[in-house]
């Protein structure tokens, strides 16, 4: 089968996780935004798991690519 899952899974986790880190930086400094889960940056944090994700199946999807042009 020619069919790679893992391309635009990893291009959409890889572009909500920079829109989601990239918010949490910007509203780093809002107390009141950050109560209610305890003054823990989750869009900071989901922003930066959902990128590395990202990353990491872009990276394999790129590898897997290679290995089958070889």
């Amino acid at each position: 089968m020619g069919i790679d899952i893992k391309f635009p899974i990893g291009l959409m986790f890889s572009i909500l996780g920079l829109l989601l880190t990239f918010f949490g930086l910007i509203t780093s400094g809002d107390t009141l935004l950050y109560s209610r889960s305890l003054g823990i940056n989750v869009n900071l944090w989901s922003g930066c798991g959902m990128l590395v994700f990202g990353l990491i199946m872009l990276f394999l999807s790129w590898k897997s690519r290679k290995a089958k042009t070889s």
